[in-house]
This record gives structure tokens, sequence and C-alpha cells, in this order.
């Protein structure tokens, strides 16, 4: 056979392969208040472009080689009349070997569209961050949610699903009042009365959206059990005289960490409490933690194995790396940095010790490590391993109303032991400056 015959047959075996078209293993939705994302996933990454139109406002996205299957066709059913940016999605092959997204928009926008390399379970991604072009206020945006939205179920979410589960954060929180849930033997002390000014208390349920976070061996994820704990906590602090709990997410979307830390300090937030859920590969493995930003390096190792998996949570969830972070890219700490990291073990000890009368604590003392999201420069900061999910009993636990209460109860019982002797005077000017 010449040489020139099997040349011609090699690429005539390799075309097939370049006609092929990509499919699209799966297509989401996120709306949140923030913004909308919409997710696409495939084997390959996707060529694509994207543009705007006017009158009426649309999103017009071209994906290359793209195969019009039952994932993109079903995306005109995910968009919800709830979503406050986008009112529906249309999809369309445009010409040979193009597939066309229509994104009708309810407002002016700015959109993001980047790709996501593999990582964890996820292949390709291509995201597109739907962002209002006038975001509101971010201060009245969050100290304005009402009251009802304490008890607002976690919608259900278009994504892979593991095995069936039962999530409470998914059902109606049923909320008592702050005064028969906090049932420690030792009532917290009351804040001192000369603070007149109210408190604002920022709450991170950790993961959300596109990152599950932690997963039990019965189904449960992390970001429903960190944001259920979250609202019962905002609810009991609505109860009280002087203070207000503000969500830094209340749905099932993703927030980067640093956009996290934004949201506080925009908000002027006195204290940052992000909730979380541990795992571990053993089972056994169980007890609430509370941990604290470090200054030179973590203090164990399972503290530095802790925050390198949390700080993963912007590869899980997808961050856009064209836009800088003004925080996360801080590497040195500054006095005012060192100040604060002192307020945040204090609190930290006050949480952990109420913590410990509602269930072992993993480490009898504070932890700390680089964790990206405490790395606010004027605001006390913590992050709470409430359990490990990883352990079939605690994470029964987890999901049970009566427990979640208690762990609220628990946590704001600290902060007003951390209050009573740490007074809260003004705030810095410097919460408002930006980097």
């Amino acid at each position: 056979m010449s040489r020139a015959l099997v040349i011609l047959i090699a690429l005539l075996t390799c075309l097939p392969q370049a006609w092929a078209a990509t499919p699209i293993a799966s297509a989401r939705i996120w709306p949140a208040e923030d913004y909308t994302r919409l997710t696409l996933e495939s084997k390959q990454p996707v060529r694509h472009k994207m543009f705007s139109v006017k009158n009426p406002d649309r999103l017009v996205i071209d994906l290359e080689g793209v195969e019009l299957g039952a994932e993109l066709n079903g995306l005109t059913k995910l968009v919800g009349s709830d979503d406050p940016y986008v009112k529906s999605v249309r999809v369309g092959r445009f010409k040979p070997g193009m597939v066309r997204l229509v994104l009708d928009l309810k407002t002016e926008v700015k959109p993001q569209l980047f790709d996501l390399k593999p990582v964890k379970d996820y292949g390709h991604r291509l995201v597109l961050d739907v962002y209002p072009a006038h975001p509101a206020d971010p201060l009245m945006a969050l100290l304005d949610q009402p009251a009802a939205a304490a008890s607002a179920p976690v919608a259900a979410e278009p994504e892979k699903t593991v095995a069936p589960e039962k999530i409470v954060a998914e059902e109606k929180l049923k909320l008592e009042p702050a005064s028969t849930i906090a049932k420690n033997d030792k009532p917290a002390p009351a804040i001192p009365e000369m603070r007149a000014r109210t408190l604002v208390i920022a709450l991170d349920a950790g993961h959300g959206g596109e990152d599950p976070g932690a997963i039990g061996r019965n189904g449960s994820k992390e970001k429903h059990v960190t944001l259920a704990v979250a609202r019962r906590l905002k609810a009991m602090m609505a109860e009280m005289p002087n203070m207000r709990g503000v969500l830094i997410r209340d749905g099932d979307y993703f927030i980067p960490l640093g956009g996290r830390i934004a949201k506080a300090r925009k908000a002027n937030a006195d204290l940052f409490i992000s909730i979380h859920a541990d795992a571990f590969i053993k089972p056994s493995a169980r007890g609430s933690s509370v941990f604290a930003l470090s200054e030179h390096g973590a203090t164990s190792t399972a503290a530095r194995w802790l925050a390198k998996k949390e700080n993963e949570a912007d590869l899980i969830g997808g961050v856009n790396i064209a836009v800088k972070d003004p925080y996360l890219a801080r590497t040195l700490l500054d006095l005012s940095q060192t100040a604060t990291i002192n307020d945040s073990m204090k609190l930290a000890k006050h949480v952990l010790g109420e913590l410990g009368d509602i269930n072992d604590l993993h480490r009898g003392h504070v932890e700390q490590a680089g964790f990206a999201v405490l790395k606010s420069p004027d605001i006390p900061s913590i992050l709470i391993e409430t359990a490990f999910i990883s352990n079939p009993d605690e994470e029964r636990r987890l999901n049970d109303e009566d427990y979640q209460n208690k762990l609220a109860g628990a946590i704001l019982n600290g902060i007003n032991r951390y209050f009573a002797q740490n007074p809260a005077l003004s705030r810095q000017k410097y919460a408002q400056q930006e980097f």
C-alpha cells in the first residue's frame, strides 16, 4: 500500500470525529438576588461568542460545534418567573454547525461569560453570569430582607443528584421563639445597655449553587444544612433588640469567597459568621470546631488541610479569574487585621464554649489557618464547623429541626457573651474603604 493511500485512509477515519458535534452533558440555571448564573457542562470545551441586543434587551450566545440535544432544549423550562434578570431562554439551530441561545432580559445587565476547566466531578463548564447594570445599594438590600425570608424553603436545584435524601432546608422551616430555642443551662449575659445602635451580624451559609460542599453518606448536602442553620439564626436575631442578622446568601446559589467578604463589609457588619459542616474520610470523626484566621500559618495539620479544602470553593463553584479579587489578593496582614484576628479569637472561644454544651467538640480549643473567607481586614470573623456531615449520626442530627435550632441558639449565645465583654462601639470608617 502506498504512503499516500495510508495518509488518505487516516484522514477519512478522522473526519467523522471532526464532524461530530459536542453534546452538552448538563445545563443549569441558578437565579439569585445578586445575579443569575447559566452553566453548560460538556466533556470538551465549547467555542462561543456573545453579544447583546437592545429594544428589547437580549443576550445572544452562539455555540460552535455543539449538539442541539435534550439538555439545551430543556433550558427553556428552567427559567422561573421569579428570576430577577432573565425573562426566558430560546434555543435553536442558527446555521449548520452553530446553536444560538437567546436570553430575553427583564432589565439592563452586565454579563460575564467565561470557561472553567474540569474540577472534581465537573467537566468543562461554560458559565454566564448575568449581573444587573445598576445594582441595588448593598447595605439596604441586605438590611431590607423581609423577615419571612427566614422561613423560606431552599429551591430545588436542577443539577446532578445523589441518593434520595430528606433535606430539612428544602422544607418549610418551623421557627420557634428564640427564648425557647437556646436550651443551654447557662443563660447568655445581657448585652450592655450603653449600646444604642443596631449590631449587624453577617451570616454566611457555606457553599451553594454549583458547589454542594461536603455530602453525607445519606446524600445530605452541606450547602442546604448551612443555609437552614443560618436562616434560623437570623430569625432569632430578629427577636433581639438592637441586633440584625443579614444573610450573605439566601438561596441555593454560589457566591465567591471574596464576594462574601465584600457583602459583609458593604453591610457594615460588626461580625462575620461562616457556617459549615465538616467531612472526613473516616465516618467516625465527629464534633464541632471553630476557626479563626491565622497570622503565622495553621495551628495544626488538620486545620491547614481544612482551610485548603474550604478555599477550593471558588474552583468548584466557579469564579471568573479575569475579575481580580481585592480581598483574597492581600497577602500582608496590616495592624488593623492583627487587631481583628485578636477579636476573632475572643469571639471564637465564646462560640466554641456554647457549642460544647450541645455537642462533642472535635477539638477543645480554637484553631487557626489561612481561610480565605475570613480575610476581612476589619470585621472579626470566624468559621464554624457545626458537625461532621460524613458521620451518619451527626448527619441525621444536622437534618433535624430541633438540633438546627440548638446550633443556632448556641451560636447566638456565644455572640452575646462576646459583646457582653467587648461592647461594640462605632464601626471604623475603614470598613467602607475599597481596595
